[in-house]
């Protein structure tokens, strides 16, 4: 009979090989460093555009021969450095005449070199300790924010007899501008009220008038009257709350006989939704107004359409079109009718997941730097 030979304990440096390994992980959420670096060079990109976009670079153009990068280093270092509080500025400023200062000399007559430097890298790890104190506060009402906004859209389309819909949105940041809806319009419950709606800007801004567009929709629908009355509701709060018409919303209004397959519109500048037929043909719902918030005389017209069964109606925001890839080349409305025209037959649900699947594929790892939502809506 063989005696059992005992299993040998792990070696110290393996603990220590694993440890590292499962710290590293833990700190790269297991990327690869090919994406780390793209990712690097992504945010590396979008920071540049933040500070370069308050640089005078007329100035910077007229700065002949090798003062010119030293001008433009400099410019951009002012606008950093203008980012941060008084106390925090000077805490920056200290640290880099530490890293720049050699050594100390201590008197007394006794000569001992201190290296600065040590402390200008402490002074630094202060001053990014309490700047993510700040992030990490930041996030966390931003995320507060983003349930609160989570709750204000539909998470699952209406039940309709005889057609399918499908809506998603995604925001650029924690929170954005855009919002989608459909529900029976309370004063005609035999209706169905379609929303789309892009407010400009994004993050915290659009995303608090995004809410009061909600709930103004919300209170006009439930009053008797046309899509047009309740473009011009909308349009008389949306341009009390727009900054003088700087933070206009476009939007997209529809409401459905699901009975007929007749669509009733009203496209107040938003980008004209694709409404492919199961003949093969695809039409444009174009404009009909001015955006709402540009003015509160804005004159609204509605338009009407039918869709017969197979007929697929293809509502989005310019954060689809718009989105950019690393090399900052758009995605474009071409590409976007491309893939419509390839999954004409498909579901609701499979299209719109073919689009932003197709997106995604297109951008790679490049930052969204906006808002992207679309809403699908097919006749079985």
């Amino acid at each position: 009979m063989a005696t059992p030979t005992a299993t040998p304990p792990p070696r110290r440096g393996h603990k220590f090989g694993e440890a590292v390994r499962g710290f590293w992980h833990g700190v790269t959420e297991g990327a690869e460093l090919t994406q780390l670096w793209r990712q690097f060079v992504s945010e590396a990109r979008s920071s540049y555009d933040l500070y370069s976009r308050e640089v005078d670079w007329e100035k910077v153009s007229a700065t002949r021969g090798w003062k010119r990068p030293f001008r433009a280093a400099w410019a951009l270092f002012q606008v950093l450095l203008m980012k941060l509080s008084p106390a925090r500025r000077v805490l920056l400023l200290l640290a880099l005449l530490l890293l720049a200062w050699p050594h100390v000399v201590v008197a007394n007559k006794v000569a001992v070199d201190i290296y600065p430097g040590l402390l200008g890298v402490l002074l630094l790890f202060v001053l990014l300790a309490l700047e993510l104190a700040d992030r990490v506060t930041m996030k966390r009402d931003l995320e507060i924010a983003r349930d609160i906004q989570t709750r204000l859209l539909p998470e699952q389309p209406p039940q309709v007899p005889g057609w399918q819909l499908a809506f998603r949105t995604r925001a650029a940041n924690t929170v954005g501008g855009d919002y989608y809806d459909a529900f029976p319009r309370p004063a005609e419950p035999r209706r169905l009220l379609v929303v789309v709606a892009d407010v400009a800007g994004k993050s915290v801004p659009a995303a608090l008038l995004m809410a009061t567009f909600q709930a103004s929709l919300e209170a006009l629908a439930a009053l008797p009257g046309t899509l047009v009355d309740l473009a011009v509701g909308l349009n008389r709060y949306t341009s009390a709350h727009s900054l003088d018409g700087l933070r206009f919303t476009t939007a997209f209004l529809a409401e459905l006989n699901p009975s007929t397959g007749a669509l009733e519109y009203v496209n107040a500048g938003h980008n004209a939704p694709f409404l492919l037929r199961v003949s093969g043909a695809c039409e444009r719902l174009e404009a009909t107004s001015l955006p709402l918030g540009i003015s509160t005389d804005t004159a609204f017209a509605g338009q009407s359409v039918g869709m017969d069964p197979g007929d697929a109606l293809v509502v989005f925001s310019d954060g689809a079109i718009e989105a950019v890839n690393e090399r900052g080349e758009e995605y474009g409305e071409q590409r976007f009718r491309d893939v419509l025209a390839r999954l004409r037959g498909a579901g609701a649900q499979n299209l719109l997941e073919a689009i932003f699947f197709d997106v995604d594929r297109y951008v790679g790892l490049a930052r969204q730097h906006d808002d992207i939502t679309c809403l699908v809506l097919r006749r079985d």
